[in-house]
């Protein structure tokens, strides 16, 4: 699936939406390992990156190539400030209308209006696959992001009181999240 738009932030810089490519690798593969080390809210640690640099250009081409799924990166000055992506939960009759969404901006790149345009362009790309459903979770900690899928229509089904077990503090729930794009 492919993706390209423009957006203007906050600080008035402009910020380019587009599919990761093959040739994003490197950068997408550093963004990764930088997201996950600047907040407990991810799902993995730096140290449990199972990609090369080589096998992140073969997901971002797969992810290109695909019609359901795909990885937006947003770029600020040539820099991979941030990823989203939504994913087939599954292939199944039972669960091929819902994504899974996920998302992770640069700590420096927070608040500038880079997570908004992000899951703005997933719930199009979703809705442009033939989703009727887009899911999350977040840690319940994660306030601010907690805010923002809420914002965009997000709304909460339930929470796993275990669903991270943080290396720094021990359980972090989960907030579980759906957005219905049949709406």
């Amino acid at each position: 699936m492919e993706y390209n738009k423009t957006t203007q932030l906050k600080d008035g810089r402009e910020c380019v939406l587009r599919n990761g490519t093959e040739n994003d690798a490197k950068a997408v593969y550093d963004d990764f390992n930088l997201t996950h080390e600047q907040t407990d809210f991810l799902l993995s640690y730096p140290d449990e990156n199972s990609f090369t640099v080589e096998q992140e250009a073969e997901f971002l081409k797969a992810k290109t190539e695909s019609e359901n799924e795909i990885m937006i990166i947003a770029e600020v000055d040539g820099y991979v400030a941030g990823t989203a992506g939504i994913e087939a939960v599954g292939d199944k009759d039972k669960v091929r209308h819902r994504a899974e969404l996920g998302i992770a901006i640069d700590k420096d790149y927070w608040r500038l209006g880079i997570g908004r345009a992000l899951m703005d362009a997933c719930i199009e790309c979703a809705k442009t696959a033939g989703y009727a459903q887009v899911e999350l979770e977040a840690a319940e900690e994660n306030e601010n992001a907690i805010s923002l899928y809420k914002k965009v229509g997000f709304t909460e089904f339930g929470r796993n009181p275990k669903g991270f077990r943080s290396r720094y503090t021990g359980w972090q729930p989960l907030v579980l999240m759906c957005l219905d794009l049949d709406e």
